[in-house]
Parts: structure tokens; sequence; C-alpha cells
């Protein structure tokens, strides 16, 4: 786990067909920022390469809103993620 660091956001759902993280942030996230995905089974980093809210594309991820993000690995309800600077 990232020391003294806040996580950004929270894995809410994942759509393991399609690798698809439903994640709530708690902050403004554009595309491009590399996030780190952390959890009891959960760890790894990635880059953010796209964002859909309401089945568009969106270029950031607004405070309390909840996007979907295609991840790299699976994911699971509950995970925290974090900002990689």
């Amino acid at each position: 786990m990232p020391e003294n660091n806040q996580p950004i956001g929270e894995v809410t759902h994942y759509y393991n067909k399609i690798g698809v993280a439903i994640v709530k942030f708690f902050k403004t996230v554009p595309v491009g920022t590399r996030v780190r995905f952390h959890g009891a089974a959960t760890d790894f980093e990635q880059t953010i390469s796209s964002m859909q809210f309401d089945h568009k594309e969106i270029s950031e991820a607004k405070k309390n809103q909840e996007v979907g993000i295609k991840v790299d690995s699976k994911v699971r309800e509950g995970d925290k993620v974090y900002e990689v600077k």
C-alpha cells in the first residue's frame, strides 16, 4: 500500500467479461493519469487510457463521479485507487 497516500478513488463494480472497472473518484482525474489499484488480492499499476460515463467517452472524471475504465488485470469491489506520481 502506498505510504502517506490517500486513495483518489474506489472500485464499485467490475465487469469480468469486458475487463472494465467502475471507479468512483474522490477528486477530478484526467485520462492519462497513472494509477495503482490496491486491495486484498489486487496490486498493479496502469495509465488510464480511456474513461466512459453513460457509455460516452470523457476526458476526465469529476469528483464523486463513477466512470468505467478498461483495466489490465482483475479488480474487486472495494479496491482502492491511488495516483502514482
